[in-house]
């Protein structure tokens, strides 16, 4: 049996359920990035001119120098907002990002955010010269990379699925339909749990914009 087929279906009626019939079986919220930030959204070390709404939907944040994989904390436009406790049940997050990097490490990532010293992370980013998808794990500021994972596209799908105490990471390519499995970890837990989008690493003399869309976020009962 192809087991990524038959959870990524699962996922897709959980999404549906919780969308359209009112069912108790799921819950959760998306955003497309309309034009308008949701009040659940706050911004860390906001700068205003460096994000904006994309024409057609999705919200663009532009690649600054700065880092969150380690201590240094200081990247800007970090989007968080909260999501549910995956002990009352498994939490998917799902995110569309598009970006065209050309600094060492530039990237735009989906995050499972305690705060910006403890997170999981599943992302696009240029590594060595070469467009992959990175998932890594911070606690404490001490990090572990989980997998490196080159790629040829410029727009990728991100999940992320916590379970109790665990996380997996899961991507796919545009044009594609099957989700590929990154790598797995544990939640590397410190309070109350959040999703983040994070730019980062961009060069500062010229002007790079990732774009997220699709967000949407479910909780399985």
């Amino acid at each position: 049996m192809n087991t990524s087929r038959a959870w990524s279906g699962a996922v897709g009626l959980a999404i549906a359920v919780w969308a359209g019939s009112g069912c108790a079986t799921s819950s959760g919220f998306r955003d497309a990035f309309k034009g308008r930030q949701d009040p659940a959204w706050r911004i860390v070390r906001e700068q205003r001119d460096a994000w904006r709404w994309a024409a057609g939907g999705g919200l663009e944040i532009r690649a600054l120098p700065g880092n969150m994989w380690g201590p240094a904390n200081d990247a800007r436009n970090v989007w968080v907002r909260p999501v549910p406790a995956p002990a009352m049940g498994p939490v998917t997050v799902t995110a569309t990002v598009f970006n065209r990097p050309t600094e060492q490490y530039e990237q735009v990532d989906l995050v499972w955010y305690y705060n910006d010293s403890y997170q999981v992370k599943i992302g696009q980013e240029l590594v060595d010269g070469k467009l992959s998808i990175v998932m890594g794990r911070e606690e404490a500021d001490r990090t572990r990379t989980i997998a490196i994972l080159p790629i040829s596209a410029d727009t990728v799908d991100l999940r992320l699925r916590a379970v109790k105490m665990n996380i997996e990471g899961f991507y796919r390519v545009a044009g594609t339909t099957e989700w590929i499995r990154a790598g797995t970890c544990d939640l590397p837990a410190h309070g109350a749990p959040h999703v983040a989008l994070e730019v980062y690493q961009g060069p500062a003399a010229v002007e790079r914009w990732a774009r997220i869309t699709n967000l949407r976020v479910v909780q399985e009962r």
